[in-house]
């Protein structure tokens, strides 16, 4: 697994932006629920059962922030957290690519998320959850086309890499670097996680570090 080379200080800052509590705020189904945009945003993106919430769990070193369910489309509404000391906001967006919701449900989350990634001022970045034993799936690249089409900056961050053989997870990475090699909005650098083992979750937390920072 590779990592940038952060320095130390980014390292430190992003191990205490995450050691200090989150506290979920609320759900949104309307962007007129949002709160004010006033501090830095960033949000989680995937397909359902992704692993998004285990993801947020274990990047805040709690079991229980955001809510974990094996039951696709569980998440359907932005969930908001924020940091009680930092100048930070998680956004958790509804799982895409499920199959058990009513359609009509389906649309309104598609809505909701579209005019969220293109009229959020404070949005920063977007983390695209992309399941390692799968590599990039439709669903997921049309995300991408959007996040592209409306500027915002992604980042694709891979889960579940305990999973998958060391063979078809080198895949999935080669995969993904074709995928989201020349687009305009994504960023450059692969973060490669496992929520149970804790992998990638500095790399994560520098990255996040950095948004403040700049």
């Amino acid at each position: 697994m590779t990592q940038p080379d952060f320095s130390p200080h980014i390292v430190e800052r992003g191990r205490l932006l995450f050691a200090r509590p989150f506290a979920f705020v609320k759900g949104c189904v309307r962007i007129a629920d949002l709160p004010p945009m006033d501090r830095v945003e960033i949000a989680f993106a995937g397909r359902s059962n992704v692993g998004k919430s285990s993801l947020i769990n274990a990047l805040c070193g709690t079991s229980g922030l955001a809510r974990t369910s094996n039951t696709p489309g569980r998440t359907q509404e932005l969930n908001i957290f924020e940091s009680q000391s930092e100048n930070l906001r998680i956004v958790d967006m509804p799982g895409y690519g499920f199959a058990k919701a009513p359609e009509p449900k389906v649309k309104a989350w598609t809505q909701l998320i579209h005019q969220y990634l293109t009229g959020r001022a404070t949005l920063r970045r977007v983390y695209v959850l992309v399941d390692s034993r799968h590599g990039p799936k439709d669903n997921d690249i049309s995300v991408m086309n959007e996040l592209d089409r409306a500027a915002v900056s992604y980042q694709v961050v891979l889960t579940k890499i305990d999973k998958p053989a060391a063979k078809d997870l080198q895949k999935a990475i080669d995969l993904t670097r074709a995928t989201i090699a020349k687009r305009p909005a994504a960023h450059p650098d692969i973060i490669e996680t496992s929520s149970e083992k804790g992998d990638g979750l500095s790399h994560l937390r520098s990255e996040i570090a950095l948004l403040l920072e700049s």
